[in-house]
């Protein structure tokens, strides 16, 4: 199990001791064309409804976003802020949650953390020339996600020498940038980005030396719920990957992941809970098994 110097991350409204806890972040898409549930929260009192929902089974953290990262049509940064900016509003108003907005657009991100969002999480790893400098002015913490290019276009097939040095070395460059754009370095998370512009040969080789990534020191983040490299390896489509994405994602935190992305909050929650009694991080609910002579096992 990698470790984690003890740290606390004042992240939002709530406080995370890394070396000794894992946050469960939900996915919520305010979109009508997501990766993964096709549209059932692009309604703003669905979205909503599943983020007070999310929050409520054990999720430390809330993830809106109002464009997928896949290829697909283009959306306006107005309409974008639309899509996201309501949701945050309302969720900070009625809930502690962490909330963070899932774009790599800074003027999107400008107004969300103005709504009361506490994280950017950019896939695009500050592909926007302002993202560094509107977070730098903030309160807010940045996700610097490996991916290559653009999101929502048509790329080339993925292609690395050693995905996993080229994607510390890309974070690496990145955070560095962060940090000389003045965002101070405690305020920043990695994510290697596993599937975004990777092949699935590509995430699993992630997934099985990400201790190389989580050594560079900071928040780890893994996103893999549901994703292609899981319903590749096991032959699974997307409604049919919830063992899998648990699998990756306990593989994640042995590893050094410390927020995890998921898609189904209650199994993840569950599974997040589970790790932390065995660490021995977090009590057992209860301890009555075979505690009173008359107990049978």
């Amino acid at each position: 199990m990698f470790t984690v110097t003890p740290h606390i991350h004042r992240i939002g409204r709530r406080e995370f001791d890394f070396s000794r806890q894992v946050a469960v972040m939900a996915v919520i898409n305010r979109t009508p064309d997501s990766f993964f549930d096709q549209g059932a929260t692009f309604a703003l009192e669905r979205a909503v409804d599943a983020s007070l929902r999310a929050a409520e089974n054990g999720a430390d953290w809330v993830d809106i976003g109002g464009v997928p990262f896949g290829r697909g049509p283009a959306v306006s940064t107005q309409e974008e802020i639309d899509r996201v900016v309501p949701v945050v509003e309302q969720v900070a108003q009625r809930s502690d949650v962490v909330i963070s907005v899932d774009t790599n657009n800074a003027a999107v991100a400008a107004a969300a953390i103005k709504a009361g969002a506490a994280v950017v999480n950019d896939t695009s790893g500050l592909g926007d020339p302002d993202m560094a400098s509107i977070i730098a002015g903030s309160d807010a913490h940045i996700v610097v996600t490996h991916s290559v290019g653009p999101p929502r276009v048509e790329k080339p097939a993925a292609y690395f020498d050693d995905v996993v040095a080229q994607v510390r070395a890309f974070l690496v460059e990145r955070v560095d940038r962060a940090v000389a754009a003045g965002i101070p370095r405690e305020r920043i998370i990695i994510d290697p980005g596993h599937d975004l512009d990777k092949n699935t040969l590509h995430s699993l080789e992630l997934t099985r030396r990400l201790e190389e990534i989580a050594d560079i020191g900071l928040p780890l983040l893994a996103a893999v719920s549901n994703k292609d490299f899981i319903g590749e390896s096991i032959d699974r489509e997307k409604k049919e990957r919830l063992a899998g994405s648990l699998a990756a994602m306990v593989m994640c935190v042995e590893r050094g992941a410390r927020i995890l992305r998921m898609h189904d909050v209650t199994a993840s929650v569950d599974a997040v809970r589970m790790i932390a009694a065995v660490m021995g991080w977090r009590e057992p609910v209860r301890v009555e098994h075979n505690t009173h002579p008359t107990h049978n096992v």
